[in-house]
């Protein structure tokens, strides 16, 4: 694969996560929160499956385990992206797909934060002027009254932290075992297994509820959880990481693009501005400390 179709292949992700803002909500119109965020990534762990299977027997054939803390590590990673997923899944029901795409996105600045408070890894000086454009942008996608901010969006802005909090352990868990697939697996099966168990407690199950919601479903569970994770994981080997954090920054432009045409969503002008703040400090705030940086890959 060249560089050129890494790209392009990068692109196809965030289309399809960014769509994905629109079943989601569409969704809510047939199945509550907790089921279709269970039943979604429970079909998302089976797509993941057979390459998680396969990195299980390599790491079996090298004589390697999972230890206590990689177990311990995993099952974090799990919890925390069903957190994110859920609040952002209760937060899109009350408010617009463009808003819960960019207000998400809130957790590129706030990784190197988080990174910083755990770690003591110092963050790019990028990160401070992204998060108060972030802040900004937030202002402006109000219309100049944060009032005008419906629950759906603090919701969404919660989600962002725990998103932020996935993405660190990811990186972890990843770089600790060398098994990609296998960390998707699982944090998609706890995630799944949570959204069952909560839904039990909280919603009534209904199989006419699965099937009324079945296209939303299968596109969010094997399109979004699966087959994009993989594709991403694929491309990024192939092109440079400053290409796929400018491409992938996308994400929420596709959300909004989507909003715009399946459910004629429209902004003012200031919260269209707000958004523009949002997409440059995301892209500031990954673009600027890959600068410099000398390329791995060659076109």
């Amino acid at each position: 694969m060249t560089r050129w179709q890494a790209n392009g292949v990068i692109v196809f992700v965030a289309l399809i996560w960014g769509t994905t803002f629109v079943v989601q909500q569409t969704s809510m119109d047939n199945i509550g929160p907790q089921y279709f965020t269970g039943v979604r990534f429970l079909l998302g762990t089976f797509v993941v499956l057979p390459f998680a299977l396969r990195e299980l027997r390599k790491m079996k054939r090298e004589g390697r385990t999972l230890s206590r803390v990689n177990t311990l590590g995993l099952i974090v990673t799990g919890v925390s992206m069903y957190l994110a997923s859920i609040l952002q899944q209760i937060g899109i029901m009350d408010t617009t797909v463009t808003n819960a795409a960019f207000l998400t996105a809130f957790y590129v600045p706030l990784v190197p934060v988080l990174a910083f408070a755990v770690f003591r890894a110092k963050p790019h000086w990028s990160v401070w002027p992204g998060g108060i454009m972030c802040v900004f942008g937030t202002y402006l996608l109000s219309g100049g009254n944060l009032s005008a901010l419906g629950k759906g969006d603090f919701w969404v802005m919660g989600s962002a932290l725990f998103w932020a909090v996935q993405v660190v352990m990811i990186g972890i868990m990843v770089t600790r075992t060398n098994t990609p697939a296998l960390v998707a697996a699982v944090q998609f099966f706890i995630t799944g297994l949570l959204g069952m168990a909560m839904g039990g407690m909280f919603e009534t199950f209904s199989f006419a509820d699965i099937q009324n919601a079945g296209f939303e479903i299968l596109y969010a569970g094997i399109m979004s959880a699966g087959i994009a994770f993989t594709l991403q994981a694929v491309a990024q080997n192939y092109t440079e990481a400053a290409d796929a954090a400018i491409i992938m920054s996308a994400e929420a432009v596709f959300a909004a693009i989507a909003g715009a045409f399946f459910l004629g969503e429209r902004l003012a002008p200031a919260e269209y501005a707000g958004c523009g703040v949002i997409l440059a400090a995301i892209i500031g705030v990954q673009l600027l400390p890959m600068m410099g940086r000398r390329p791995k890959v060659a076109i």
